[in-house]
């Protein structure tokens, strides 16, 4: 389980995990708000981080112990905005699948926006990644996502 296996079972897993999740919270919005639905995915993301970073700071402790040193990385304060778009992407998710959209409608447009950011994040090396010139191959993968996007929401699947 090793390679290009492992990245198809992680694609495949967080595909599922987030249609999980636009499910549950479009369920919370359809009794409540959209917008009490978002505070309560972030506040349940916001406690997972927290767990998460204690178990990172733990393995951090017990390798400053050992005697290595680790390598401190400050990331710039603009990195700290991505939540912002995360509470809009909620609170439009839980709006969609609750109207005419659907579920798949929904996961169809965030198909389509995250391949644009992953475009242009390529183009203009965000994040700290290195930048890379669009090639027409890129161009051909958009408009396949955005074609079988628009037979999803136009189709009535």
């Amino acid at each position: 389980m090793f390679g290009r296996s492992t990245d198809w079972l992680l694609g495949i897993a967080g595909g599922v995990l987030l249609a999980l999740m636009i499910h549950y919270n479009s369920l919370l919005a359809k009794y409540t708000t959209p917008t009490f639905a978002s505070w309560v995915a972030h506040g349940l993301g916001a406690v997972v981080a927290v767990l998460l970073v204690m178990l990172a700071a733990s393995r951090l402790f017990r390798r400053t112990r050992a005697g290595q040193e680790p390598e401190r990385v400050k990331a710039p304060l603009w990195f700290y905005l991505g939540g912002i778009p995360g509470a809009f992407t909620v609170i439009l998710a839980a709006i969609t699948v609750n109207g005419s959209l659907s579920l798949s409608g929904t996961i169809a447009l965030m198909l389509v926006g995250q391949i644009v950011f992953g475009l242009v994040s390529d183009h203009f090396g965000l994040f700290n990644t290195p930048k890379r010139r669009l090639v027409a191959m890129d161009a051909v993968v958009a408009l396949c996502v955005l074609t079988g996007s628009a037979l999803i929401i136009f189709g009535g699947a």
